[in-house]
């Protein structure tokens, strides 16, 4: 389903102008999307100013414009990356998480934050405080759920604990990048800089032994290379496996009769996680949305799962 597919907003300010961001907002919600995801600090490295602020200012300025539309939309962003002049980023402290979320909120114009993430894990914060302060905004209405993006699973359940512990909202997403094709184990991928950014086996495991919690999958589509000769796979997705993987989705694509990229979104959902599209045109994200609409049956998923 549609619904199932979240709107990446990383570039929108920014690399993608006010005009083409609000008509792809406006696609996606006539499509029957849903969720938009932001950050506050998007995009600060594509801004001559270093800061963020610009993807969220967009939104807002968006749902102003169409009176009632916020009303069919949830709207998640995140809070600890961004940069802090002088060097270095936010992080995760207590007033870092209240103050980001209170000028999350003013430039998006909402109410109430729908999801809100801590962004990356923060070394020089206890996540105690950390999950303390963002139980907090629910408590006040300024948060509806919580989630972690880019951290270790050992942390994700020592945070979710406490916050039990403390009568405390707790989380209830992960955001993290994963894809029908996986790297070698322990290569390094060019552009990715978060450690813990990555879905794993012991990530899988988490969420079958706690189904509350959703994974959310940011580049699904490793910036087009499923559908794109011009941008091949990074060095670290050449092995055996990836070739393997390849031909099955060549496969099922071809019989399915659309691109291996609506494949790749397809089973995504069909796992359990939502793919968060990251689109800069209409075409593009008519594409992603294709997914929605394909129901995967057990023969294709056996078929696509079979490679190892």
């Amino acid at each position: 389903m549609i619904s199932d597919l979240v709107l990446g907003t990383m570039y929108f300010g920014t690399r993608t102008g006010r005009d083409a961001s609000f008509a792809l907002l406006d696609r996606f919600v006539e499509a029957g999307g849903r969720w938009i995801d932001t950050a506050n600090c998007y995009s600060f490295w594509s801004h001559e100013s270093g800061h963020g602020g610009q993807s969220e200012t967009v939104i807002g300025e968006w749902l102003r414009a169409n009176p009632g539309v916020r009303e069919q939309v949830e709207i998640s962003t995140k809070v600890g990356v961004e940069p802090v002049d002088g060097g270095g980023v936010e992080g995760l402290s207590a007033p870092v998480v209240r103050a980001g979320a209170t000028a999350s909120r003013e430039r998006l114009g909402v109410e109430t934050i729908d999801l809100f993430w801590a962004h990356a894990r923060d070394l020089d914060t206890p996540i105690e405080e950390t999950v303390e302060a963002m139980g907090l905004l629910v408590d006040d209405g300024i948060a509806r759920r919580l989630g972690l993006s880019n951290h270790p699973t050992w942390l994700v359940e020592r945070a979710r604990i406490d916050a039990i512990t403390q009568g405390l909202e707790t989380i209830t997403a992960l955001q993290l990048s994963t894809s029908y094709v996986e790297a070698r184990p322990g290569a390094a991928v060019e552009g990715k800089d978060h450690r813990f950014g990555w879905v794993t086996e012991e990530t899988r495991d988490y969420v079958e032994q706690h189904p509350e919690v959703e994974v959310w999958a940011y580049s699904p589509l490793i910036q087009g290379a499923y559908d794109r000769a011009d941008r091949p796979l990074p060095a670290a997705y050449d092995h055996p496996g990836t070739t393997a993987r390849l031909a099955a989705l060549g496969e099922v694509a071809g019989r399915l009769g659309v691109a291996p990229s609506v494949v790749v979104l397809a089973w995504l959902v069909r796992r359990g996680i939502k793919p968060i599209l990251g689109v800069s045109s209409p075409e593009q994200l008519d594409s992603a949305l294709a997914a929605g609409a394909l129901a995967l049956d057990d023969e294709a998923m056996a078929q696509l799962d079979a490679p190892a």
